[in-house]
């Protein structure tokens, strides 16, 4: 996708529901569940319409999560919707033992991820959910990075009968591809979304993708080709397309709005460690509480907006 340039935007919960919505009127069975989230998680349209189909559970994360469990278990297809610090953290253990143990047919929604709600404070920041999810059995992860990409995930999800955790923040993100088909391929596929050349490869998933195009723009202007990566399925990883890239470029770089440790970053490095020959720069949040402010603050504050991104990899590259 050399030619890639961003068109209009999509709030990825907006789309989710328009999704959900479509997905319910043909089959009654999915449902939708949500911790006193509903306005949050973009639902309001979904509760109007199929009212029957919804159920409140109230600020009680760990309990939604065994209830949807109970209702896959009685044919219900659910979507649990809850602000992704809490649903991966406060109901770990449900999902865990109630859910992936048993590879239980829930499909965990979790929306405002990462430093979405930043001015909150850490209290309520995810950086941790995809090293805690990455490592359950069974369980899909995934981060979808606009329109297109929600919508195709959607559908996917809706028919299959695994379970999957979905990380959403609340941005509305300029679309990256221009159909579903070319943006969510599967479970285990990545996409290339820029390939200016074989300098280097910045991996991203979710709203980092667009940080991820912004910053190789401006590596171009320093005379540094890029590649862009996304990473949409965070487990499985698409293993072929990583090694593919890791052939071709000099420095691969990752970028998230997730810890160092134990995210994306690491699922690219334990996927090329064993090669030897791959140096892999994991762009993240440190190992500390977060700070709070803005989105766009508590970014540059991390090195993680575009500016500061072409320094470290220049740099990097330089080396």
């Amino acid at each position: 996708m050399g030619g890639y340039k961003m068109t209009k935007s999509a709030k990825v919960g907006s789309v989710i529901c328009d999704e959900l919505i479509t997905a319910a009127n043909q089959d009654h069975n999915i449902l939708a569940l949500t911790s006193d989230s509903r306005g949050s998680a973009s639902l309001t349209p979904f509760a109007t319409q199929l009212p029957d189909q919804l159920v409140e559970m109230g600020i009680a994360e760990q309990n939604s999560v065994t209830v949807g469990a109970g209702l896959a278990h009685s044919g219900k297809r659910p979507f649990v919707f809850s602000p992704a610090a809490f649903l991966t953290m406060r109901s770990i253990e449900q999902v865990k033992v109630d859910v992936t143990y048993s590879d239980t047919n829930v499909k965990l929604i979790g929306i405002s991820g990462g430093n979405s709600y930043s001015v909150l404070g850490n209290t309520h920041h995810s950086l941790q959910d995809l090293a805690i999810t990455r490592a359950l059995p069974n369980l899909e992860v995934y981060m979808p990075a606009d329109e297109y990409q929600t919508r195709g995930l959607m559908q996917y999800l809706a028919k299959s009968d695994h379970p999957a955790y979905v990380r959403i923040g609340k941005q509305a993100l300029p679309d990256i591809y221009e159909n579903q088909q070319q943006a969510f391929r599967g479970p285990g596929k990545a996409n290339i979304v820029m390939d200016n050349g074989n300098d280097v490869a910045l991996v991203a998933a979710g709203e980092t993708v667009q940080i991820a195009v912004r910053t190789a723009r401006k590596l171009a202007e320093q005379g540094v080709q890029a590649k862009v990566i996304d990473l949409v399925s965070v487990k499985p990883l698409d293993r072929a397309l990583l090694n593919q890239v890791a052939d071709q470029v000099n420095l691969i770089t990752t970028i998230e709005e997730h810890s160092i440790y134990g995210g994306l970053g690491s699922a690219v490095a334990e996927e090329l460690a064993i090669r030897g020959d791959t140096r892999v720069d994991i762009a993240g949040f440190p190992d500390e509480p977060a700070i709070a402010g803005t989105q766009a603050e508590v970014f540059a504050h991390y090195g993680l907006d575009e500016q500061s991104l072409t320094k470290r990899i220049m740099a990097n590259l330089n080396q």
